[in-house]
C-alpha cells in the first residue's frame, strides 16, 4: 500500500476543520474544497490548499463528483476523506475513485454495497446470525404487499427508505387506516433526499434505546471496538445528544453487543470505521439490529474522548495498511456527552440562518469544541443546520452532566437562535440524569 502524502477533505463544516487538524497533524498535507457560500470560511485557509468547486448548491460543489475527480487528479491527491453526509456512502463515487486508483478513507464499495440498503443490510445480518426487527424481505413491492407483511407482523410498524438515514423518508404506522398515505409521504420523501422512493417496513419497537457500537477493521482482518454510544436523545429520528458508555447496559449485555458487532464487521470483510446501530428493548437485555452506517459518524467525538484514541488517524492508518492497535490495548475512563450546536430556533427547531454577531465558547478542562463558527461568521441556508459540537469528559456520568450544563451556561452566541437553551434544559432534565430517556421521549413529553 502506498504512503499518504495528500489527502481531500470532500466534505464542509465542523468536520472538515476536524479532518484538516489531524491530518497536518500526522505530518500530511490537507487539501479542501469549497463553494461560493463557503468561500469566506476561515479554516479554508488554514488548509494547505483550498479549490472552489462550485456554486452554493450540494449539486454543484459537495456532490459533483467530475469536479472533485478533476481536483484530484490535477493536484495530485493520493486519498479522499470523506466524512459524513454528502459522498460519504455514495456508492457510485467510490466505484469511481476505485476505477481511478484514489485511496477513498473509507470501506470498499462492495462492501458498502452490502449496508447501504438498509433492508438489503438485514438480510445480510440474518445471514450472519445477527439478531433483526422482524419485517419486509427487501423493499415493499407494492400497498397490498405492504398491508400483507403489516398484517403478519403486527401493528405499529415503521417504514423506512431503503437507501435513507437521518431519519427521512421514515413514517411510524399506528393502523392500517394510516399505512396508504405514510407510504406515499415516505416514498416522495425519499425520492428527494436520496433519489430512491424503495422503502422497507419493520415492527416497530416501542420506547426503545438507541445503543451504537463503533467499531474499526483493518485489511488484515482485524477488528476492534471503541465501545458504545447512547443515541437515544432524539427528535423525529434525529440524534441531539450522544454519550459513551450507555450506563444503562448490564455488563453481559454490554458485552454480548460488543461482540455482535465484531461478528458482523468479520462477516462482511470490513475495512475502516463503521458503526453498527441497535434498539435496545424496554426489557433491556434484548437488542435487534436497525443499521450500519459505513463512514464515521457525527458522534466519533465522545467514543474518542473515552478512550483517548483519534479515529480519523486510525482510518488514515488503515488506508495506508498498517494494523489496528489490539484490543486490550485500548484503555476506556470515564463519561463523555456529546451535545450538537444547531442554528434552530430551541423550540421549535426551525431552522435560523443568518450571521453571527457574538460568539463566546465555553473552556475549562475536558471540554471540547468541535465547530467551524466564529463570530462574523454568516450560517448559510444551503447546508445542515449544526454549527458545531460541544463535547465534555467526566470520572462519572453525573460529573459529566454537570460540566456540561456548566459548559452550555457559559456558551453565548448572539445573532441567530440555537439549540443551546434546549440542551441546558435536557442536562436538567431528571429522566435524562436517570438515563431513561427513549427514542420517542421528546415527542411524548418534551415537544
Amino acid at each position: 500500500m502506498k504512503k499518504i502524502n495528500r489527502i481531500l477533505v470532500a466534505n464542509r463544516g465542523e468536520i472538515a476543520l476536524r479532518a484538516i487538524r489531524t491530518i497536518q497533524d500526522m505530518g500530511k498535507e490537507a487539501v479542501v474544497i469549497y463553494s461560493t457560500a463557503d468561500k469566506d470560511i476561515h479554516y479554508l485557509d488554514v488548509a494547505d490548499l483550498k479549490i472552489c468547486i462550485g456554486g452554493a448548491k450540494s449539486s454543484d460543489s459537495y456532490l459533483n463528483i467530475p469536479a472533485i475527480i478533476t481536483v484530484v487528479e490535477l493536484f495530485k491527491v493520493d486519498a479522499i476523506f470523506p466524512g459524513y453526509g454528502f459522498l460519504s456512502e455514495n456508492q457510485n463515487f467510490v466505484e469511481i475513485c476505485e476505477n481511478h486508483n484514489i485511496i477513498f478513507i473509507g470501506p470498499s464499495q462492495s462492501v458498502m454495497a452490502l449496508m447501504s440498503d438498509k433492508s438489503k443490510a438485514k438480510d445480510v445480518m440474518k445471514e450472519a446470525g445477527i439478531p433483526v426487527i422482524e419485517g419486509s424481505n427487501g423493499a415493499i413491492k407494492d400497498y397490498k404487499d405492504a398491508q400483507k407483511i403489516a398484517k403478519k407482523i403486527g401493528y405499529p410498524v415503521i417504514i423506512k427508505a431503503a437507501a435513507g438515514g437521518g431519519g427521512r423518508g421514515m413514517r411510524i404506522v399506528e393502523n392500517e387506516e394510516n399505512l396508504k398515505n405514510s407510504i406515499l409521504a415516505a416514498e416522495s420523501e425519499a425520492i428527494s433526499a436520496f433519489g430512491d422512493g424503495s422503502i422497507y417496513m419493520e415492527k416497530f419497537i416501542k420506547n426503545p434505546k438507541h445503543i451504537e457500537v463503533q467499531i474499526l477493521a483493518d485489511k488484515k482482518g482485524n477488528v476492534i471496538h471503541i465501545g458504545e454510544r447512547d443515541c437515544s436523545v432524539q427528535r423525529r429520528q434525529q440524534k441531539l445528544i450522544e454519550e459513551s458508555p450507555a450506563v444503562i447496559l448490564e455488563t453481559e449485555v454490554r458485552e454480548r453487543l460488543l461482540k455482535t458487532a465484531i461478528k458482523a464487521a468479520k462477516y462482511i470483510k470490513y475495512e475502516g470505521a463503521g458503526t453498527f446501530e441497535f434498539l435496545l428493548d424496554e426489557n433491556k437485555k434484548d437488542f435487534y439490529f436497525m443499521e450500519m452506517n459505513t463512514r464515521l459518524q457525527v458522534e466519533h467525538t465522545v467514543s474518542e474522548m473515552v478512550s483517548s484514541l483519534d479515529l480519523i488517524e486510525l482510518m488514515i492508518n488503515i488506508a495506508e495498511g498498517k494494523n489496528l492497535p489490539k484490543q486490550d490495548e485500548i484503555i476506556f475512563r470515564g463519561h463523555a456527552i456529546e451535545c450538537r450546536i444547531t442554528a434552530e430556533d430551541p423550540e421549535k427547531f426551525y431552522p435560523s440562518p443568518g450571521k453571527i454577531t457574538e460568539w463566546i465558547a465555553p473552556g475549562g478542562g475536558n471540554v471540547r469544541i468541535d465547530t467551524h463558527a466564529y463570530a462574523g461568521y454568516s450560517v448559510p441556508m444551503f447546508y445542515d443546520s449544526m454549527i458545531g459540537k460541544l463535547i465534555v469528559w467526566a470520572e462519572t456520568r453525573d460529573k459529566a452532566i454537570a460540566r456540561m450544563k456548566r459548559a452550555l451556561k457559559e456558551f453565548k452566541i448572539e445573532g441567530i437562535k440555537t439549540t443551546i437553551p434546549f440542551h441546558i434544559k435536557m442536562m436538567e432534565n431528571e429522566d435524562f440524569q436517570k438515563s431513561k430517556i427513549h427514542t420517542k421521549y421528546l415527542e411524548q413529553k418534551m415537544l
